[in-house]
């Protein structure tokens, strides 16, 4: 609660947008619309989409997935160094870290279990990881109080009803997220929101055309039952295993919904919020 208390004028209620106010263990919304909890030390301002009960609306599915499936896992015994190390064999994490200034407000939407969050933290930043399952926050929090992380906070939150306030980062990050929610152009419409006039988003979805291969490797995979992990390069280059495999596995094969897109449909995406590409 220490990283929420800090930064709250970034907060707002997630239900009415007005102040949320902390007391005690609990948030309240000053308009006395909602209390909202917190779990392991990590506030629960999830609320479910506004009509909600329309069947094309995934959510909650999404949520219930990833609740039984955290991603990605931690290796056992994993600590700070392991991380960085790990990062900068990556290549994604250390350019963003090279690229990102020090001081400046990062938001990673569908931080899974925060690794990225986490890791961006060590620097001088002020770093919030949100996702709606809180398995893998927990997972995040539990990492964070280990290595003495005290810049990065997490919190369980609906990217379709944000809890912070607009233009309130110089950098919102969403990686992987925006292609499993049933509507991609508005989760992004409603994400773009937060950054800061002059500030950066960063998504990453899939591939129209580059994830054939994937889907070839899914049909496979299912099929034999998950048997087949030689033909994952991620799996045969990292030499995954225990839970660590069994998160990769499910989110790349079993994951009950994914989109594609070509990167002139995001490219529309930027024209239509006033965004400039930029790389």
């Amino acid at each position: 609660m220490k990283h929420f208390k800090e930064n709250i004028a970034l907060f707002k209620c997630p239900k009415c947008h007005e102040d949320l106010i902390s007391q005690d263990t609990s948030l309240n919304c000053a308009n006395n619309c909602s209390s909202f909890n917190s779990s392991n030390g990590v506030p629960e301002l999830f609320v479910p989409n506004k009509g909600s009960n329309n069947k094309a609306d995934n959510t909650e599915e999404m949520k219930n997935f990833y609740e039984k499936n955290p991603f990605p896992n931690y290796d056992s015994m994993e600590t700070i160094g392991s991380l960085i190390d790990k990062s900068d064999k990556g290549g994604f994490a250390k350019l963003l870290d090279e690229q990102i200034p020090f001081k400046s407000t990062v938001l990673d939407i569908g931080c899974g279990t925060g690794q990225l969050s986490n890791f961006l933290s060590i620097a001088n930043r002020t770093v919030f990881g949100a996702d709606i399952c809180m398995n893998s926050l927990e997972l995040a929090e539990k990492f964070r109080l280990e290595n003495d992380l005290e810049r990065v906070g997490f919190y369980q939150m609906n990217l379709f009803q944000p809890a912070f306030r607009d233009e309130s980062f110089n950098l919102v990050i969403c990686n992987g997220v925006l292609h499993h929610t049933n509507d991609p152009f508005r989760g992004f419409t409603s994400i773009s929101k937060l950054v800061k006039k002059g500030g950066y988003i960063m998504v990453g979805l899939y591939n129209k055309y580059g994830r054939i291969s994937n889907d070839m490797r899914k049909l496979a995979f299912n099929i034999f039952k998950d048997k087949p992990t030689f033909l994952d390069p991620r799996i045969r280059k990292s030499k995954m295993k225990g839970d660590k495999l069994k998160a990769w596995i499910n989110d790349q094969y079993h994951n009950p919904h994914e989109s594609k897109h070509s990167i002139s449909e995001v490219l529309s995406w930027f024209d239509n919020s006033d965004f400039e590409f930029v790389n």
